[in-house]
């Protein structure tokens, strides 16, 4: 049997970030598209839940061992459509916010504010 290689390369930038809620966008590019030319499911939740990380960490910036990381502990994901060109958002906000438990939602949104995908992520402190 023939070794099957993946590669790809997933970028996005923050556009909006204030205490409660994060706006980013991330560009399609051919390292995230699948075999139909449409976002891979696992880009648009690696956008969705990296998206909430930064809204639970605040001002601060993620270091290797920090005490605190917003572990990702419960996902929820429900896909409503795709795209294969152009831009896609995510926009997260609080549904709880507390010391123990953060629980967000992620909306990811397509050309015209289309909704591509609705995500649920609870943090816990690591």
């Amino acid at each position: 049997m023939d070794q099957i290689k993946i590669g790809g390369n997933i970028e996005f930038a923050v556009v909006e970030q204030t205490p409660e809620k994060v706006v980013a966008e991330m560009p399609i590019q051919p390292g995230i598209l699948n075999p139909y030319g449409s976002v891979y499911a696992g880009a648009i939740l690696w956008f969705a839940d990296v998206t909430a990380t930064i809204l639970v960490l605040g001002p601060s910036r993620p270091t290797e061992g920090m005490v605190g990381f917003p572990l990702c502990i419960t996902l929820n994901a429900n896909f409503t459509g795709n795209q294969k060109v152009g831009t896609m958002r995510a926009v997260a906000t609080f549904v709880k916010r507390s010391k123990k438990v953060n629980v967000v939602r992620t909306t990811v949104l397509g050309k015209s504010d289309r909704l591509i995908a609705d995500v649920i992520t609870n943090h816990v402190p690591a």
